[in-house]
């Protein structure tokens, strides 16, 4: 009697997912039939009208395509913008587990435009690496800053950022006694919770310290400065991603939060200025520097990305006659390598100069014009690897920022979702759900143990090279591969301007 029960209930059991099954066959066949025959009537699309349906697979293959190439198909050396084997540093650093590699490296040390830097035959006895002495900035200031750490946290806004990030940022910063920068977003409660060092950046849309017509809201802007943490105020001209271009923050990623710290409406795009309203001309730029230092206290600088130094001879020029306690106390050189935020791909690969031609055109101009001592030389753009840190400060930078490497030591995975608020790791988007799978307790320590092991090996490459800070590194520590395979000394592509000796 049981077991005729238990054969009618599995009978049962059986038509009903038969039937179930039959259903969901003839919906897919139907949805199938639909789609065909949109896609066969539809006139946009040549792909899908000569192949309906299939053709959809076409955009399916592409989007995984950069999936299987990052962990399938690409070699350590191939991918951008960042390869495997630069990212493994970064991920392996920032674990702080054993940073060696076995058999020899897998670089092209031929590879035409390689830097590599020249040991001494002797280097000097005790530790393996040199410490940093502090820099001064803003000696003309009010309340001047003393920095050691030449590795910094460069400008990254909360709203690109998630809060988890930004707060993950903070705590770690403050425990590697590095500086953060706000980027353009404005002061949020998560940049100051860790305690960190604070570089508060002026945007072109000023946010958080705009007037309801985008001007400089002089109050809001002292209230912000008078948190002991913000150290410097940074005026963005532009950024390595979009020279020219304001930034952009999809209507997705602003929250109300994000509204009211930045002063915009909430949920739509937010659209910054191509420039500052009130800064056309250096004139205009020197008075918005001495306006803020003498209202803040605080040494004041301005980021840009260059095209040529020409307009550096100006301002250089309009100093002398204003006197040299009116110089930019830091002039941030961003890269067009630059390329955390949203940009049009045209004037990411196309506009501004790189790196390797700003920085050392940049530190010979003020060499020349007199103001290297006062104005000081911060630098960004792809600076990820203690290798990149040490030949930026040979090229004659006093700092160098970073953000994507800090960006990969909270566990991007360079998914290049940035822009979408889809970030899988939690670190670019504003979705909660998301956010969850950044832990800040785990990732403020990875962010602390990648800025020290970058010092820390910088330090080797400096003890390496003979020296006794990793600031003493100069163009003469370095050589180039040149396209014949041999390699030349770096001061001879770059020179010093006549009559300067190095670090002069």
């Amino acid at each position: 009697m049981q077991s005729s029960a238990f054969a009618h209930w599995l009978v049962v059991v059986v038509e009903t997912f038969s039937a179930l099954f039959l259903l969901l066959l003839a919906m897919g066949v139907m949805v199938l039939l639909v789609v065909w025959l949109v896609d066969r009537n539809q006139t946009s699309n040549s792909v899908l009208r000569n192949f309906p349906v299939i053709g959809h697979f076409r955009y399916w293959f592409l989007h995984l395509g950069e999936f299987f190439r990052q962990y399938l198909y690409s070699s350590d050396r191939e991918e951008m913008p960042f390869n495997r084997a630069q990212r493994t540093w970064v991920y392996r650093a920032a674990k702080d587990v054993e940073n060696t590699n076995a058999f020899g490296s897998t670089r092209d040390l031929h590879a035409e435009g390689l830097p590599f830097f020249v040991n001494a035959p002797f280097p000097s006895l005790g530790q393996s690496h040199v410490v940093p002495k502090p820099i001064t900035l803003g000696p003309y200031s009010r309340e001047p800053y003393s920095h050691s750490s030449f590795f910094n946290i460069s400008a990254m806004s909360f709203g690109a950022l998630s809060a988890p990030a930004v707060r993950a940022l903070s705590i770690g910063a403050a425990k590697a006694g590095i500086w953060m920068d706000t980027g353009e977003g404005g002061l949020a409660p998560y940049h100051l919770e860790g305690g960190c060092d604070i570089v508060f950046e002026i945007g072109t849309a000023k946010y958080g310290v705009r007037t309801p017509e985008g001007k400089l809201d002089d109050q809001k802007l002292l209230d912000i400065c008078k948190h002991p943490q913000v150290k410097m105020v940074s005026i963005k001209l532009g950024q390595g991603a979009k020279p020219g271009m304001g930034g952009l923050l999809p209507g997705a990623k602003v929250t109300a939060e994000i509204a009211a710290i930045r002063g915009i409406p909430v949920g739509e795009d937010s659209q910054s200025p191509n420039r500052h309203l009130d800064i056309g001309n250096v004139r205009e730029l020197m008075d918005a520097i001495t306006h803020i230092r003498e209202l803040t206290g605080k040494p004041t600088g301005f980021k840009a990305v260059f095209g040529g130094m020409e307009w550096i001879d100006e301002l250089c020029e309009e100093v002398r006659r204003r006197g040299i306690e009116s110089a930019p106390d830091f002039i941030i050189v961003d890269g067009s390598e630059g390329g955390t935020g949203a940009a049009p791909q045209t004037l990411m690969e196309g506009v501004g100069l790189p790196l390797r031609e700003a920085l050392p055109a940049l530190v010979n101009t003020l060499i020349r014009q007199g103001l290297r001592e006062r104005v000081k030389v911060i630098c960004s753009g792809k600076c990820i690897t203690a290798y990149d840190v040490a030949w930026a400060l040979s090229m004659g930078a006093d700092f160098v920022n970073s953000a994507r490497g800090f960006m990969l030591a909270l566990g991007c995975i360079q998914s290049l979702q940035c822009n979408r608020n889809t970030c899988p790791t939690g670190i670019t988007t504003q979705n909660a759900k998301l956010q969850r799978g950044l832990v800040v307790t785990d990732k403020s320590e990875r962010v602390y143990h990648y800025a020290s092991n970058v010092m820390r090996e910088v330090g080797i490459i400096a003890h390496s090279c003979g020296v006794e800070e990793p600031r003493e590194l100069d163009r003469t520590h370095c050589r180039v591969m040149g396209d014949d395979g041999i390699s030349v000394p770096l001061v001879r592509l770059f020179p010093y301007p006549e009559g300067h000796a190095p670090n002069a």
